[in-house]
Protein backbone atom coordinates (compact mmCIF):
# COMPACT_ATOMS: atom_id res chain seq x y z
CA UNK A 1 0.00 0.00 0.00
CA UNK A 2 1.55 3.22 -0.64
CA UNK A 3 0.74 5.60 2.31
CA UNK A 4 1.31 9.63 2.70
CA UNK A 5 2.16 11.02 5.84
CA UNK A 6 1.83 14.89 5.91
CA UNK A 7 4.10 16.34 8.23
CA UNK A 8 7.36 14.74 9.42
CA UNK A 9 8.00 15.34 13.03
CA UNK A 10 7.68 12.88 16.18
CA UNK A 11 4.35 11.33 15.32
CA UNK A 12 4.53 11.34 11.29
CA UNK A 13 8.36 10.09 11.52
CA UNK A 14 7.62 7.00 14.17
CA UNK A 15 4.48 6.32 11.62
CA UNK A 16 6.51 6.49 8.63
CA UNK A 17 9.37 3.91 10.33
CA UNK A 18 6.62 1.24 11.77
CA UNK A 19 4.59 1.33 8.59
CA UNK A 20 7.71 1.14 6.47
CA UNK A 21 9.29 -1.71 8.06
CA UNK A 22 5.36 -3.90 7.43
CA UNK A 23 6.47 -2.81 3.39
CA UNK A 24 3.98 0.04 2.62
CA UNK A 25 5.38 2.21 0.67
CA UNK A 26 5.82 6.08 2.31
CA UNK A 27 5.70 9.09 0.84
CA UNK A 28 6.24 11.82 2.96
CA UNK A 29 5.61 15.73 2.70
CA UNK A 30 7.24 18.30 4.77
CA UNK A 31 7.68 22.17 4.85
CA UNK A 32 11.36 21.88 4.80
CA UNK A 33 13.62 20.33 2.28
CA UNK A 34 16.02 19.72 5.18
CA UNK A 35 13.26 17.88 7.14
CA UNK A 36 12.55 15.29 3.81
CA UNK A 37 16.09 14.93 3.64
CA UNK A 38 16.20 13.79 7.12
CA UNK A 39 13.72 11.32 6.56
CA UNK A 40 14.74 9.96 3.47
CA UNK A 41 18.51 9.24 5.11
CA UNK A 42 17.02 8.13 8.29
CA UNK A 43 15.10 5.58 6.95
CA UNK A 44 11.66 6.46 8.06
CA UNK A 45 10.23 7.17 4.36
CA UNK A 46 11.11 6.28 1.04
CA UNK A 47 10.28 9.49 -1.31
CA UNK A 48 10.38 12.98 0.57
CA UNK A 49 8.86 16.41 -1.32
CA UNK A 50 7.69 19.92 -0.06
CA UNK A 51 5.11 19.64 -2.80
CA UNK A 52 1.71 18.08 -2.13
CA UNK A 53 1.30 16.56 -5.38
CA UNK A 54 3.71 13.92 -4.15
CA UNK A 55 0.55 12.72 -2.31
CA UNK A 56 -1.59 11.58 -5.27
CA UNK A 57 -0.17 8.38 -5.42
CA UNK A 58 -1.00 7.34 -1.73
CA UNK A 59 -4.08 5.25 -0.81
CA UNK A 60 -4.07 6.41 3.02
CA UNK A 61 -2.61 9.69 4.11
CA UNK A 62 -1.59 10.67 7.78
CA UNK A 63 -1.93 14.29 8.63
CA UNK A 64 0.59 15.01 10.97
CA UNK A 65 0.83 18.91 11.13
CA UNK A 66 0.36 21.08 14.38
CA UNK A 67 -3.27 21.43 14.89
CA UNK A 68 -3.59 24.74 13.53
CA UNK A 69 -2.27 23.71 9.81
CA UNK A 70 -4.55 20.58 9.64
CA UNK A 71 -7.58 21.98 8.02
CA UNK A 72 -6.07 24.33 5.96
CA UNK A 73 -3.15 21.57 4.64
CA UNK A 74 -6.27 19.13 3.67
CA UNK A 75 -8.45 21.78 2.15
CA UNK A 76 -4.95 22.49 -0.25
CA UNK A 77 -4.29 19.01 -0.38
CA UNK A 78 -7.20 17.02 -1.99
CA UNK A 79 -7.59 18.98 -5.14
CA UNK A 80 -4.41 15.95 -5.82
CA UNK A 81 -6.61 13.33 -4.89
CA UNK A 82 -8.10 10.55 -6.36
CA UNK A 83 -11.39 9.99 -4.74
CA UNK A 84 -10.99 6.69 -3.23
CA UNK A 85 -8.11 8.26 -1.25
CA UNK A 86 -8.40 7.72 3.14
CA UNK A 87 -7.33 10.84 4.60
CA UNK A 88 -6.99 10.77 8.87
CA UNK A 89 -4.81 13.12 11.01
CA UNK A 90 -3.26 12.67 14.10
CA UNK A 91 -4.67 16.12 15.86
CA UNK A 92 -5.15 15.97 19.89
CA UNK A 93 -8.45 17.69 19.37
CA UNK A 94 -11.43 16.47 17.31
CA UNK A 95 -14.28 18.01 17.59
CA UNK A 96 -13.67 21.08 14.94
CA UNK A 97 -11.39 19.06 12.74
CA UNK A 98 -14.10 16.40 12.23
CA UNK A 99 -16.60 19.11 11.55
CA UNK A 100 -14.53 21.10 9.05
CA UNK A 101 -13.43 18.49 7.28
CA UNK A 102 -16.03 15.58 6.89
CA UNK A 103 -17.92 18.21 4.35
CA UNK A 104 -15.13 18.65 2.27
CA UNK A 105 -13.76 14.81 2.18
CA UNK A 106 -16.22 12.23 2.67
CA UNK A 107 -13.31 9.44 3.09
CA UNK A 108 -11.93 10.69 5.96
CA UNK A 109 -11.33 9.33 9.39
CA UNK A 110 -10.54 11.59 12.52
CA UNK A 111 -7.56 10.04 14.79
CA UNK A 112 -5.42 10.41 17.37
CA UNK A 113 -2.83 8.80 18.85
CA UNK A 114 -1.92 8.53 22.40
CA UNK A 115 1.78 8.32 22.49
CA UNK A 116 4.70 11.14 21.85
CA UNK A 117 7.57 12.18 24.06
CA UNK A 118 8.48 15.66 24.94
CA UNK A 119 10.71 15.52 22.30
CA UNK A 120 9.71 16.86 18.98
CA UNK A 121 11.03 16.81 15.28
CA UNK A 122 12.19 13.71 12.31
CA UNK A 123 15.06 13.27 14.54
CA UNK A 124 12.61 12.32 17.85
CA UNK A 125 10.64 9.95 15.95
CA UNK A 126 11.01 6.14 17.03
CA UNK A 127 10.20 3.12 16.10
CA UNK A 128 7.41 1.41 18.26
CA UNK A 129 6.08 4.43 19.60
CA UNK A 130 2.48 3.25 19.29
CA UNK A 131 2.50 -0.40 20.32
CA UNK A 132 -0.05 -0.82 23.92
CA UNK A 133 -0.86 2.75 23.03
CA UNK A 134 -4.29 4.25 23.19
CA UNK A 135 -5.23 5.08 19.41
CA UNK A 136 -8.45 6.92 18.90
CA UNK A 137 -10.87 6.55 15.54
CA UNK A 138 -13.65 9.55 15.55
CA UNK A 139 -16.00 8.60 12.45
CA UNK A 140 -19.37 10.21 12.01
CA UNK A 141 -22.56 8.67 10.86
CA UNK A 142 -21.76 8.94 7.25
CA UNK A 143 -17.93 8.06 7.21
CA UNK A 144 -17.91 5.06 4.65
CA UNK A 145 -17.35 1.61 6.57
CA UNK A 146 -14.43 0.31 4.25
CA UNK A 147 -12.26 3.34 5.13
CA UNK A 148 -12.63 2.71 9.01
CA UNK A 149 -12.05 -0.69 8.51
CA UNK A 150 -8.87 0.14 6.30
CA UNK A 151 -7.88 2.54 9.03
CA UNK A 152 -8.30 -0.07 11.74
CA UNK A 153 -6.05 -2.34 9.93
CA UNK A 154 -3.43 -0.29 9.94
CA UNK A 155 -3.56 1.00 13.47
CA UNK A 156 -3.44 -2.25 14.31
CA UNK A 157 -0.48 -3.37 13.21
CA UNK A 158 1.05 -0.41 14.92
CA UNK A 159 0.16 -2.66 18.09
CA UNK A 160 -2.21 0.12 19.39
CA UNK A 161 -5.71 -0.45 21.02
CA UNK A 162 -8.56 1.35 18.94
CA UNK A 163 -11.21 3.13 20.58
CA UNK A 164 -14.06 4.49 19.03
CA UNK A 165 -15.68 7.18 20.18
CA UNK A 166 -17.63 10.74 19.28
CA UNK A 167 -15.21 13.86 18.75
CA UNK A 168 -17.03 15.83 21.56
CA UNK A 169 -16.66 12.79 23.73
CA UNK A 170 -13.32 12.58 22.83
CA UNK A 171 -12.02 16.58 23.36
CA UNK A 172 -13.81 16.38 26.94
CA UNK A 173 -12.35 12.87 27.89
CA UNK A 174 -8.33 14.50 26.64
CA UNK A 175 -9.29 17.78 28.56
CA UNK A 176 -8.94 15.95 31.73
CA UNK A 177 -6.15 13.59 30.86
CA UNK A 178 -3.63 15.36 28.65
CA UNK A 179 -4.26 19.01 28.08
CA UNK A 180 -5.64 19.79 31.86
CA UNK A 181 -2.01 17.94 32.81
CA UNK A 182 0.21 19.99 30.60
CA UNK A 183 -1.32 23.38 32.02
CA UNK A 184 -1.12 21.71 35.65
CA UNK A 185 2.45 20.82 34.94
CA UNK A 186 3.39 24.09 33.71
CA UNK A 187 1.74 26.20 36.78
CA UNK A 188 3.98 23.40 39.10
CA UNK A 189 7.04 24.89 36.96
CA UNK A 190 6.29 28.05 37.19
CA UNK A 191 5.03 28.61 40.59
CA UNK A 192 8.61 26.86 41.42
CA UNK A 193 10.36 29.78 39.40
CA UNK A 194 8.52 32.20 41.46
CA UNK A 195 10.48 31.50 44.71
CA UNK A 196 12.26 34.73 45.84
CA UNK A 197 15.23 32.87 47.43
CA UNK A 198 18.39 32.03 44.73
CA UNK A 199 19.67 29.59 47.23
CA UNK A 200 16.20 27.91 48.06
CA UNK A 201 15.23 27.92 44.51
CA UNK A 202 18.75 26.43 43.49
CA UNK A 203 18.53 23.84 46.46
CA UNK A 204 15.23 22.67 45.09
CA UNK A 205 16.29 22.16 41.41
CA UNK A 206 19.36 20.18 42.89
CA UNK A 207 17.11 18.19 45.04
CA UNK A 208 14.19 17.41 42.40
CA UNK A 209 14.10 13.70 41.81
CA UNK A 210 11.65 11.45 39.91
CA UNK A 211 8.49 12.69 41.57
CA UNK A 212 8.98 16.49 40.40
CA UNK A 213 9.94 15.05 37.64
CA UNK A 214 7.16 12.62 36.57
CA UNK A 215 4.33 15.66 37.75
CA UNK A 216 6.70 18.37 35.48
CA UNK A 217 7.10 16.50 32.58
CA UNK A 218 4.37 17.58 30.44
CA UNK A 219 4.68 21.31 31.30
CA UNK A 220 8.26 21.01 30.01
CA UNK A 221 6.74 20.16 26.13
CA UNK A 222 6.25 21.51 23.04
CA UNK A 223 5.26 25.36 23.94
CA UNK A 224 3.17 25.34 20.71
CA UNK A 225 1.32 22.27 20.93
CA UNK A 226 0.24 23.11 24.67
CA UNK A 227 -0.97 26.41 22.67
CA UNK A 228 -3.22 24.69 20.37
CA UNK A 229 -4.95 22.28 23.05
CA UNK A 230 -6.15 25.15 24.66
CA UNK A 231 -7.44 27.40 21.46
CA UNK A 232 -9.42 24.52 19.96
CA UNK A 233 -10.08 22.49 23.09
CA UNK A 234 -11.10 25.90 25.09
CA UNK A 235 -14.19 24.84 26.37
CA UNK A 236 -13.58 21.48 27.66
CA UNK A 237 -10.03 22.80 29.29
CA UNK A 238 -11.95 25.25 30.65
CA UNK A 239 -14.20 23.26 32.50
CA UNK A 240 -11.55 20.71 33.47
CA UNK A 241 -9.36 23.76 34.87
CA UNK A 242 -11.95 25.01 36.91
CA UNK A 243 -12.81 21.82 38.59
CA UNK A 244 -9.30 21.61 39.23
CA UNK A 245 -9.15 24.73 41.32
CA UNK A 246 -12.14 23.78 43.30
CA UNK A 247 -10.55 20.65 44.73
CA UNK A 248 -7.19 22.75 45.00
CA UNK A 249 -9.25 25.34 47.26
CA UNK A 250 -10.42 22.77 49.11
CA UNK A 251 -7.56 20.94 49.61
CA UNK A 252 -6.01 24.75 50.39
CA UNK A 253 -8.96 24.91 53.08
CA UNK A 254 -8.47 21.77 54.61
CA UNK A 255 -4.50 22.30 55.60
CA UNK A 256 -5.32 25.95 56.69
CA UNK A 257 -7.88 24.39 59.20
CA UNK A 258 -5.71 21.81 60.11
CA UNK A 259 -8.28 19.11 59.21
CA UNK A 260 -5.95 15.98 58.88
CA UNK A 261 -8.83 13.67 59.24
CA UNK A 262 -10.24 14.83 55.59
CA UNK A 263 -7.18 15.34 54.31
CA UNK A 264 -6.10 12.12 55.19
CA UNK A 265 -9.96 10.58 53.51
CA UNK A 266 -9.30 12.54 50.29
CA UNK A 267 -5.52 11.03 49.79
CA UNK A 268 -6.95 7.83 50.35
CA UNK A 269 -9.28 8.44 47.94
CA UNK A 270 -6.85 9.43 45.41
CA UNK A 271 -4.72 6.29 46.27
CA UNK A 272 -7.86 3.89 45.23
CA UNK A 273 -8.76 5.83 42.08
CA UNK A 274 -5.55 6.13 40.47
CA UNK A 275 -4.77 2.76 39.22
CA UNK A 276 -7.95 3.11 37.05
CA UNK A 277 -5.70 5.51 35.10
CA UNK A 278 -2.67 3.96 34.90
CA UNK A 279 -3.81 0.28 34.17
Amino acid sequence: MNIGILGLGLIGGSLGYDLRSQGHHLLGVSRRESTCQTAVALGSVDEASVEMNLLAAADVIFICTPIALIVPQVEQLIAHLSPATIITDVGSVKAPIVEAISPLWERFVGGHPMAGTADSGIEAAQKNLFVDRPYVLTPDANTPQDAIAILEEIVRSLGAKIYHCQPAQHDRAVSWISHLPVMVSAALITACMGETDPAVLQLAQNLASSGFRDTSRVGGGNPELGVMMAKYNRQALLSSLQQYRQNINEVINLIEQEDWKTLEAKLQSTQQARPFFTE
